[in-house]
This record gives structure tokens, sequence and C-alpha cells, in this order.
């Protein structure tokens, strides 16, 4: 029995590996850039190791969204661990600074492009959508409880909303992105 499992624990290790380079690739490379070989070459494995986890490219496509989505809600949940509730309740450009940190991507405003290019793109894989639709629910529950924790006004939903169209304007226009995402958080709420 003890073998049985560590060969389950390292197929599921692979086909997370082969997931996370799927992720990967899309997110540099845009969802059209899914295929068998391409993930394989990103993940250094065989061809048969992603087509032996993944039957199809839809297969692929609905882990590589469940991974990405499993990053983003990480990465809300480590804001939430970190937010101090106490001070940014009484500032809100704190607060804002927690808010957009939690829904934007780390790094700089080339990798917030490259992230809401991938978003965006999504849209043409049904797979890669619906992944995305479904690990949204645990991104949203993070975010309530952070919303909750810093005492904004607005909702988990419309923050994200005001966040997700200040980016658009910030990278259409050649704005810093975080900055003015923060500044129309705290228009938005009356500061």
């Amino acid at each position: 029995m003890t073998g049985e499992r560590a060969v389950r624990a390292k197929g599921a290790r692979r086909r997370d590996e082969l997931a996370h380079a799927a992720a990967a690739l899309a997110l540099r490379d845009g969802p059209g850039a899914l295929t068998h070989r391409r993930v394989a070459a990103e993940a250094g494995a065989s061809l048969s190791a992603t087509t032996y986890y993944f039957a199809s490219l839809d297969d692929l496509a609905a882990a590589a969204g469940r991974a990405l989505a499993d990053e983003w809600a990480a990465h809300a949940r480590a804001a939430l661990a970190a937010a101090p509730a106490e001070t940014v309740q009484q500032d809100q450009a704190a607060a804002a600074r927690v808010l957009v940190d939690a829904v934007l991507p780390a790094g700089d405003d080339q990798q917030v492009r490259s992230h809401y290019e991938h978003l965006l793109g999504a849209g043409r894989n049904a797979a890669l959508a619906a992944a995305f639709a479904t690990g949204r629910g645990v991104v949203d529950t993070v975010l309530g409880e952070l919303v909750a924790r810093v005492g904004a006004p607005t909702s988990a939903a419309v923050t994200t909303a005001i966040v997700d169209g200040a980016v658009v304007t910030a990278l259409t226009e050649l704005r810093p992105v975080r900055e003015t995402a923060r500044a129309l958080l705290v228009d938005a709420w009356g500061g």
C-alpha cells in the first residue's frame, strides 16, 4: 500500500508540475500557446507525460486555469493575513493599498499587463474561462474578508471592478498602475 501511495503522490506532483508549466506558458504567451508539445517543453517533460495526464487540450487548459486561480487566491490570502486591521481601518490610502495589492499580481506594471492580457485571452478558451470562473469564487471570498477587515465601503466585487477599470485606464494611458488604482478606489469611497 505504501508503494502505491508513493506512486500516486509522484503522479499528482507531476500533474501539478505540468499544470503550473501550462499556467506559466498561458500567462507569458497567451492561451493560444497551450499545446501538449509546448507545455512538455516548458516543464522539461516528455510529450507522452502531458498526454498521459491530460487527454485533451481542454483538460490541459482547465488545469492551467485552476493553477492560476489557485495562485491568485493564495496571493489574496497572503494580503489578508498581512493586513493590519487597526491601521487600515483609519487610513483610506492604506486600505486602498492593501486591496489593490491583493487584487493585482505581484510585480511591476509589465507583469500586471501580462496578467490582464491573459485574463482577457482566457475568454477565448471555454475550459480556461470555466476554470477561472470556478476559482474566482475562492478569490472573491478571500477579498470579501479583506474588504471587511480594512473597513472598505465597497463589496469585494465592486472593489475588484474598480481596480480592474483602473488597470485598463492606467495601461492604455501609460500611467502607473498601482497608483492609479489606489487613487480611483479612494475616490470611489468618497475620500
